[in-house]
């Protein structure tokens, strides 16, 4: 069973429901390690007193809180739970409010919620008053040494609590050379070509159809590498520079209309995937030669490992 990163009730009312936090996002991040170049051994980490040298071990450290110059407030875990006792083992239901209403930038970090012993039928209920009435949850809550605000939303037969950012976090696009949002600035040819593309590009979400693509290449980069017997090999920057592409308002237009072209008769479907890809090409990357270079046999088997080796790491 995972381990609990948290354990505390939430606060509904006058109702308290037992609960564990659990992790519920992992990274998927390719992990490299710090060489030294001259003789390529790893680069380790040392902690030391920074008076006198000597390094120290775990068991000798504690935390504190420098309130003078080279002065600390030593403060221990108890510390931190007994200066608000109520506040590190509850979270504290304030409001709740349409998920629509908040912002995309103020959520940060997703948790799962569990019910602990004697909280499961209190659990169900507010997961389904979640449910039914559409609204989440506006709460507080104390993890390790800051309070966040967060959100519990219902999400299948889980309760999740998202951490949210304070709006003194959330930088402002004043300093943003922004287009107006003047709609008359538009031609309503152009917006209703691009609303006619994308209602034909829709499609239904299914997060299982991506992967990242970027990291298969890398992967297969490495591997050719280590067959090449060149893993020391230190690739210098390349003298050629890409600039972005510049934004072409008449090529655009020309490949809306191509691609809306291609979503008539009948070869709609192939043929608007077709065109599509020309418009995905002409900005960032495509979406399509994601999928195209993902199955290519040659880096299936060095992104298998990496994932393996990967999981097997966390494992341990």
């Amino acid at each position: 069973m995972a381990r609990a990163l948290w354990k505390g009730a939430i606060s509904f009312g006058l109702v308290h429901i037992p609960v564990e936090l659990h992790t519920a996002v992992r990274p998927d991040e390719l992990n490299l390690t710090m060489l030294d170049r001259r003789d390529f051994s790893p680069v380790g980490y040392r902690r030391y007193n920074k008076r006198t040298g000597e390094e120290v071990t775990w068991d000798d450290i504690v935390k504190g809180y420098e309130y003078e110059e080279d002065s600390y407030v030593v403060l221990t875990d108890e510390d931190l739970r007994q200066a608000n006792v109520a506040a590190t083992q509850t979270i504290d239901i304030l409001s709740f409010a349409a998920a629509e209403e908040i912002p995309l930038t103020y959520y940060e970090q997703a948790y799962y919620l569990s019910p602990t012993r004697g909280g499961a039928r209190v659990y169900a209920l507010l997961r389904e008053t979640l449910r039914k009435s559409g609204k989440v949850g506006v709460a507080t809550v104390v993890i390790r040494t800051r309070q966040h605000l967060c959100a519990l939303i219902c999400l299948d037969d889980a309760i999740v609590l998202n951490t949210l950012r304070y709006p003194a976090e959330i930088l402002d696009t004043d300093d943003l050379d922004l287009p107006s949002t003047r709609t008359g600035e538009l031609k309503p040819k152009e917006l209703s070509m691009a609303l006619e593309l994308v209602e034909g590009m829709a499609e239904p979400w299914r997060p299982q159809q991506y992967h990242d693509s970027y990291r298969d290449d890398l992967m297969a980069l490495i591997e050719k590498k280590v067959k090449a017997g060149k893993t020391h090999a230190i690739t210098k920057p390349s003298r050629e520079t890409r600039e972005p592409g510049a934004s072409n308002v008449v090529d655009l237009v020309e490949l809306l209309q191509r691609s809306l072209r291609g979503h008539d008769g009948g070869g709609k479907q192939d043929k608007g995937k077709q065109e599509t890809s020309h418009v995905r090409r002409s900005g960032s990357t495509s979406r399509t030669s994601q999928h195209s270079k993902s199955d290519s046999g040659a880096r299936k088997s060095p992104a298998k490992r990496a994932t393996s080796s990967t999981s097997g790491a966390r494992r341990a």
